[in-house]
C-alpha cells in the first residue's frame, strides 16, 4: 500500500518553479551571491587564519640542519541551510473552471500553474531583498574596507566629485585579491554612467555628456562585470497603498568573486549556500471552499554567506 504523504512534489509544477523568471523584475541576487550546492541541511566551512599565508618563517637550512616546521590551520565553522517558502490556496471548482475553458480554447490559464509562478517570483523577491541588506549594509565590512560620501564628494555632483579616483582607491584598498565586479543600484549607476569624468574616460575628448555602457566601465576599472540592481519591492503594510522602493539603494559594493570556490575551497566574498533545488507541489486541504483545493507550496532551503568580506569594499551613499 502507498504511503500517503502530505506534501506532494509535482514534477511539473517544479519544472515551472524552477524555469520561471519575471521579465519585469532584475534580480541579481544569484550573480551576486553565486549558488553553491552543499550535502545537507547542516554543512561546514573552512575559516583560513591570515597569518598562516602572510607571516614568513625562517626558510634558511643548515647543512645538517631540519627546515623549521608551521602548522598549516584551519578553522571549521558550522552552519546550516534555512527554509523560504509560501503558499497559495487553489480551490478544486477554479481549477475545474479553467480546464473547462482550456478546452474549450477559451484560455490557456491554469490557476495551479500560475500560483507557482507568482509564489515563486515572491521566494526570489525575498532572496533578493536578503542579499542587498548583505551586500549593501556597512557593517558587513572591515573598517578598513569601507567609506561613506557626503556633499561634494557625492557622484551627483558632476562639478566636484572623483568617482574614478574613489574607485580607484577602493580597488586597491582590499586584502590580497582585487575586486573583479562592481554591484550597484541602479540610481546610483544613473549618475555614475553619465559623471562627466566616466564619459570623458571611457569616450575620449571632453564631451562631458553621455552614458557609459557596462562593459566600459567594467573595461575603464579592469573588472569582469558591472552588476546592476534595478528591482522594486513594496514596503507597505498589506491593505495599504503601495509603496514602491529600490531593492538595491544608492551604494556600490566591489567585490572579488571566485567563480569555483565554496564552502570547503577557494576565497571567494560571498556565496549562498544551497540543499537541493527548488521545489513546488501541493497539499490536499478539504477546508479550501465547498470542493477542497490544493494549497499550492514553493520553497527553496539556501543559506547566504559572507565568506571574506576583506576581498571587498563598500562606498556608502555614493549619491545624494
Amino acid at each position: 500500500m502507498a504511503t500517503a504523504r502530505p506534501f506532494l512534489v509535482d514534477p511539473v509544477l517544479t519544472a515551472i518553479s524552477i524555469k520561471f523568471a519575471n521579465p519585469d523584475v532584475n534580480l541579481i541576487a544569484d550573480r551576486v551571491l553565486p549558488r553553491v550546492p552543499v550535502g545537507g541541511e547542516k554543512f561546514s566551512w573552512l575559516k583560513f587564519p591570515v597569518e598562516d599565508s602572510f607571516t614568513v618563517p625562517n626558510t634558511f637550512v643548515g647543512r645538517k640542519g631540519r627546515p623549521n616546521q608551521i602548522e598549516v590551520g584551519a578553522t571549521e565553522e558550522q552552519a546550516a541551510v534555512e527554509d523560504y517558502g509560501l503558499d497559495d490556496l487553489v480551490p478544486n471548482s477554479d481549477v475545474a473552471a479553467a480546464a473547462q475553458q482550456r478546452a474549450a480554447g477559451f484560455s490557456t490559464y491554469d490557476p495551479e500553474a500560475r500560483a507557482s509562478e507568482v509564489l515563486t517570483d515572491l521566494v526570489l523577491l525575498d532572496r533578493e531583498i536578503r542579499v542587498a541588506a548583505k551586500v549593501f549594509d556597512l557593517n558587513t565590512y572591515p573598517a578598513a574596507n569601507r567609506r561613506t560620501l557626503a556633499g561634494t564628494s557625492q557622484f551627483s555632483d558632476f562639478a566636484n566629485s572623483d568617482p574614478i579616483g574613489v574607485v580607484n582607491d577602493a580597488l586597491d584598498s582590499t586584502f590580497v585579491m582585487r575586486p573583479n565586479k562592481m554591484v550597484i543600484g541602479q540610481a546610483a549607476w544613473t549618475k555614475f554612467r553619465s559623471h562627466p569624468h566616466i564619459v570623458n574616460a571611457v569616450k575620449g575628448g571632453n564631451l562631458n555628456k553621455g552614458n557609459a555602457t557596462r562593459e566600459q566601465v567594467a573595461e575603464l576599472f579592469e573588472l569582469q562585470e558591472v552588476i546592476v540592481g534595478s528591482s522594486f519591492v513594496n514596503t507597505a503594510k498589506k491593505g495599504q497603498a503601495a509603496v514602491m522602493n529600490r531593492v538595491w539603494g544608492k551604494h556600490i559594493s566591489l567585490i572579488y568573486q571566485n567563480s569555483v570556490a565554496g564552502p570547503d575551497a577557494g576565497m571567494t566574498f560571498g556565496y549562498t549556500a544551497q540543499y537541493g533545488t527548488r521545489l513546488a507541489g501541493r497539499i490536499p486541504d478539504p477546508n479550501i471552499g465547498l470542493q477542497g483545493g490544493n494549497s499550492i507550496r514553493v520553497g527553496e532551503r539556501v543559506k547566504e554567506m559572507i565568506a571574506a568580506p576583506a576581498v571587498a569594499y563598500f562606498l556608502q551613499n555614493v549619491i545624494a
